[in-house]
């Protein structure tokens, strides 16, 4: 009698080269090689919790609305390359995989080549893990200097979770915390209440943000464990602004909220040979 293992399976999302995890408790994830984007995440026993936008294009040039973006290595459009940088729009290779009795795990990497020096003449390397189990999702995205000068960088991991409905979420364990507040001109505000509550156009960057946050919604959880990152994003367009991006239905702003991990406010500046690291954990309940 074999032990019972997991399996990664290549395949196609849209068109896109793709990897379908399954772990052997039955939690699927779903990973594309371009963006090195993960497009789905289903807890063993449980359902999708990540949004992916039905009008998302994978047509291998825009970025995909959804998932799990990878941001490097400019936040939003805080520098002079492509918003958010150019990880999410490149193709990224596969390096590492594994699957064994009780997880399946995927390291896919990211270089420095002619395109991307053309946007931004730094030598770098990036590394995604992305490790399956049980409720679990496990995240480390790293960056290295393999150039001969320092470089500046921003990332973030642009996780859209799929929700209920957005007005009956509550982020909990943001208290006290102080955020700049986009929608009124990066304004420094604190935080004072129990919960954030979405019932507007939000977009938050919670400065020096915990390691732990707790998103509720009636009948489920999600827990959410950072190192590494800095701050908190939380974000959600609103109406008024769903109907601006063409890659969304206008009503679907209601069924995702987007907590990120991030390295946004202050870009961190990395020695030649030096490597940073950020993990990221989502536990369902």
């Amino acid at each position: 009698m074999t032990d019972k293992t997991g399996h990664i399976l290549p395949t196609e999302f849209h068109g896109q080269p793709a990897l379908s995890l399954e772990a052997a408790d039955g939690a699927r994830c779903v990973v594309s090689l371009f963006g090195g984007h993960i497009l789905s995440w289903v807890p063993a026993g449980g359902k999708e919790r990540l949004y992916l936008s039905p009008e998302a294009r994978f047509d291998g040039q825009a970025a995909i609305r959804g998932g799990i973006p990878v941001i490097f290595p400019q936040f939003a459009a805080r520098g002079d390359g492509p918003r958010h940088g150019f990880a999410r729009t490149r193709v990224w290779q596969l390096t590492e995989q594994r699957a064994a009795a009780d997880f399946v795990t995927v390291t896919l990497t990211l270089q420095d080549d002619a395109a991307t020096r053309a946007l931004w003449p730094h030598a770098f390397l990036l590394e995604l893990t992305v490790m399956l189990s049980g409720n679990r999702l496990d995240l480390e995205l790293s960056a290295e200097n393999t150039g001969d000068a320092p470089f500046v960088f921003a990332a973030a991991l642009h996780t859209y979770l799929r929700v209920g409905e957005v007005e009956n979420c509550r982020v909990e364990g943001l208290r006290g915390k102080r955020y700049l507040d986009a929608t009124a001109g990066d304004r420094a505000t604190q935080d004072k209440f129990d919960a954030v509550v979405v019932e507007d156009e939000i977009d938050r960057v919670y400065v020096g943000a915990p390691d732990s946050v707790v998103l509720n919604e009636p009948g489920r959880a999600l827990g959410l464990q950072s190192t590494g990152f800095t701050d908190l994003v939380v974000w959600n367009p609103w109406e008024h602004k769903a109907r601006a991006l063409t890659d969304l239905p206008d009503r679907d702003f209601r069924h995702f909220l987007c907590l990120e991990p991030a390295l946004a406010d202050q870009p961190l500046e990395l020695a030649p040979g030096a490597l940073w690291s950020g993990l990221h954990t989502l536990v369902a309940a």
